[in-house]
This record gives C-alpha cells, sequence and structure tokens, in this order.
C-alpha cells in the first residue's frame, strides 16, 4: 500500500535529520582523526601511512562541505540519500581503518554509530542495508590490512597504549550513543504528545460533526410543524384581534415564531457557504459589531464593553458562521462566570498580532483556567459543555488557536486566534 501524504513528510524529515546529524558528526570526526594523526606523528612518533591517511580525512572534509551545500537546498531528503550519506561514512571509516590495523585497532568498534544512527531515523530495508554493509567492511577488514606498527614507545608500554585507545574509544561511543539517544527518546516523547493531541482533536471533532449532523436534521424537521404554529398564531391573531389581554401575548409569540423561521434560515444559508466553500467576508468592527448585537440579544444582562487596538477594526477576515458562533459562545461563558461571582461585567479587546486576529475575552470571575480540547466538559450546573469545545474546535480548523490565562487583577482572559484574510494560514 502506497504510504500517505503525512507519512512521506514524515520520512523527509527523520532523514533530513539524520542527514544533518551525521554533518556535524562528520565535523568531529575529522577534527578527532586530524588530532589522532598529529598524536600519533609527532608526540608517539608511530610509523603511520600519513598520506593515505590525509587523503581519506581529505575525503571525508570534501563530503562534508558537500552534506552542508546539499542542506540549504529546498529539495527534501529521502531515505535512500540518507542511506547514501550513512553508506560513505562506513566506507571511509573503512578506509581509514584498513591502512592502521583493520580488526586490530581498537577504534573498529566506531562502525557501531552509523548503524545505531540509522536505525534511528531509516526504515527497515534501509537499517538492514546499512548493517549488512558495516559487516561486510568488518568481514573485508579481518584479511585484507596494512598491520600496525609496534605501538611501544618511551615510557609507554604498548598494552597500556592499546587500553588508552579502547578508553577512548569506549568514551566516544558512549558519549555519541548517549547524546543521540536522549534526543532520539525526546523526539519520540514530543511525537506521542502530538499524536494524543491529534486524537483528542479527532474525537472532538466527530462528535462536533455527529451534534451538527443531527442539529441539521433537527432544522429540517422543524421546519414543517414551524411553518404550522405560524399559520395557527396567523389565524388566532385574526379571530382574537379584539382580545386585548390576549393580542400582546399572541403578537409575543408570532415574534418568537419568525425568529425561529430566521434562525433556520440562517442555518441554511450557512450551510450552503459551507457547501460552497464562500465564507463571508468583514471587516472586524462589522463582525464584532455583529456578534456584540447578537449577545445583547441574547443575553441583555451582561454589560458587554469592546475595545479595537489600533486599526484592528478595519482588517478584513474571512468570518466563516461558526466563528461568530464560537465567539459568542465565550462572551456567553464570560458572562456566567461573571455575573457567578456578583458582576455583570465583560470586556473584549481585538487586536492584530502578525497575520492573525486576536480576540480577547476578559471575565471578573473566579479566574479558572478551563480544560480546553479535553472534551464536552462543563463546571456550569445547566451548561452542556458544548459551548468551549465548539470554540476551540473552530479555532483550530480556522488554522488559529484558543488559549486561556488567568489576568493579574482577577478574572480569566481566554484569547480566540484566527488568521486574517490573506494570510497564508487563512481560512478560504
Amino acid at each position: 500500500m502506497p504510504a500517505t501524504h503525512a507519512t512521506q513528510i514524515a520520512f523527509f524529515q527523520r532523514a533530513r535529520g539524520l542527514v544533518e546529524t551525521l554533518a556535524w558528526l562528520r565535523l568531529c570526526a575529522i577534527a578527532g582523526q586530524t588530532a589522532t594523526i598529529v598524536v600519533v606523528t609527532r608526540l608517539l612518533r608511530l610509523p603511520v601511512p600519513v598520506v593515505p591517511l590525509m587523503l581519506g580525512v581529505g575525503a571525508l572534509v570534501t563530503f562534508a562541505v558537500f552534506a552542508f551545500w546539499r542542506l540549504t537546498l529546498p529539495r527534501p531528503v529521502s531515505l535512500a540519500e540518507g542511506f547514501a550519506h550513512v553508506s560513505v561514512d562506513i566506507l571511509v571509516l573503512t578506509y581509514l581503518l584498513y591502512w592502521t590495523g583493520g580488526v586490530e585497532n581498537p577504534f573498529v568498534t566506531l562502525l557501531v554509530i552509523p548503524m545505531a544512527l540509522a536505525a534511528a531515523a531509516l526504515s527497515m530495508r534501509y537499517v538492514a542495508a546499512v548493517a549488512v554493509l558495516a559487516s561486510i567492511c568488518f568481514a573485508l577488514l579481518v584479511p585484507w590490512h596494512q598491520p600496525l606498527p609496534p605501538l611501544h614507545v618511551a615510557r609507554i608500554a604498548e598494552a597500556d597504549l592499546r587500553e588508552i585507545a579502547i578508553a577512548v574509544n569506549f568514551v566516544v561511543i558512549a558519549g555519541v550513543l548517549a547524546f543521540f539517544s536522549a534526543r532520539l527518546a525526546n523526539a519520540l516523547r514530543a511525537r506521542e504528545a502530538e499524536v494524543r493531541r491529534q486524537r483528542e482533536s479527532t474525537l472532538r471533532n466527530e462528535g462536533i460533526l455527529a451534534i451538527a449532523t443531527q442539529a441539521a436534521g433537527t432544522a429540517h424537521e422543524l421546519n414543517t410543524p414551524l411553518s404550522t404554529i405560524r399559520t395557527l398564531l396567523g389565524e388566532l391573531q385574526r379571530e382574537r384581534g379584539n382580545d386585548t389581554a390576549l393580542a400582546g401575548d399572541l403578537a409575543l409569540l408570532v415574534g418568537q415564531a419568525e425568529r425561529c423561521r430566521d434562525i433556520l434560515r440562517k442555518l441554511v444559508a450557512v450551510g450552503n457557504r459551507g457547501l460552497n466553500d464562500l465564507p463571508e467576508q468583514l471587516t472586524l468592527a462589522a463582525f464584532v459589531e455583529a456578534c456584540g448585537d447578537q449577545i445583547r440579544l441574547l443575553r441583555p444582562e451582561i454589560a458587554l464593553r469592546i475595545a479595537f487596538t489600533g486599526n484592528a477594526g478595519e482588517q478584513v477576515i474571512a468570518a466563516a458562521p461558526d466563528l461568530g458562533h464560537a465567539l459568542v459562545n465565550l462572551l456567553s461563558n464570560a458572562g456566567d462566570a461573571s455575573q457567578a461571582a456578583g458582576s455583570a461585567a465583560v470586556e473584549l479587546r481585538i487586536s492584530v498580532d502578525g497575520g492573525d486576529a486576536v480576540f480577547a475575552v476578559r471575565d471578573h470571575g473566579s479566574g479558572v483556567v478551563p480544560r480546553l480540547g479535553a472534551g464536552f466538559r462543563t463546571g456550569k450546573q445547566h451548561g452542556l459543555g458544548l459551548g468551549l469545545a465548539l470554540a476551540h474546535s473552530t479555532a483550530e480548523r480556522l488554522g488559529g488557536g484558543l488559549a486561556a490565562h488567568t489576568a493579574e487583577d482577577g478574572g480569566l482572559v481566554q484569547r480566540l486566534r484566527v488568521p486574517l484574510l490573506g494570510n497564508d494560514n487563512s481560512a478560504p
């Protein structure tokens, strides 16, 4: 089965991470190999083949320059390319070991490092290929290699010098493996956290989709009884229009029926725009004014104060209908929190941060930060727990986010962030 687009992106990221890691390790290897050659030839005065060894180090320097140049290109790094970089390092190390004793060299175990790094980033078939290549190189070094010169020097026995080399080799391998194993573990934990977040988001969106589907079906079913109610109310008004006591109640019922009809029509219009992927384009001032009018109609007891920062009101936003519902839900929740603390004040401040519009909703309640994205939970006695979940889901779907923090002088501030029209992440 072909890999999905997301899987391919993950492979590209892992391969690029491997190539970057090898590039920096290659610089360390070049420095270490050069220093080793200098120490062996100048201080220990051992007759090692300097020219072949420097040719190998020079080849590694050339490839290191190429690797850093390659990382500057925008083209993704494939798994095959990552395998090629690992292979070059194994082959150059094998060449250097050939001139320095082969398997008798204590540093032969450095062949393990490329295999360990490949196992952390490449797919199984490339890891197997790296293991086979390293094993073949090791096997070839057994019969074919240039023997090491006598290792004993003044005041240092041959056994002591070999033990020093083994100790240095162990420190190098342990340090590299410990460092990159820790990096790998951190990356895995970050990936698991992202997977959990995506799973929670998916479950929440599935629940919201089910609710939306049920709401659409309910709206369709309500159209017929609502039409019947409006017809009967009209007849009652004609028949009992002279009844003063009843006329006011009938007028109120007619007004409520008309409002229900307008809500259903708006719901149909929202669905049509959603299907056609055509969100309404409004300035932030017009959008906020419409939301303010709606919250004042629904919650007249709330004392809403609106303020714009700079020229934020002139900015244009792709006002998807659910964005308006999200903001109204946040304002309504803020009103409930303020009223629970004996206040009716709710503040809405609109600002622009980069390419995003930020709606900061401030209440004067207890300041308890809600758990965003944790499902349909509510702390209100008669709440359904949908408002905050819908707002969070809407913000994520539009390419933004929802965050909350406690205000310094009490209360809670919830920041709804969505891209402005024309921003790369904005909804179409």
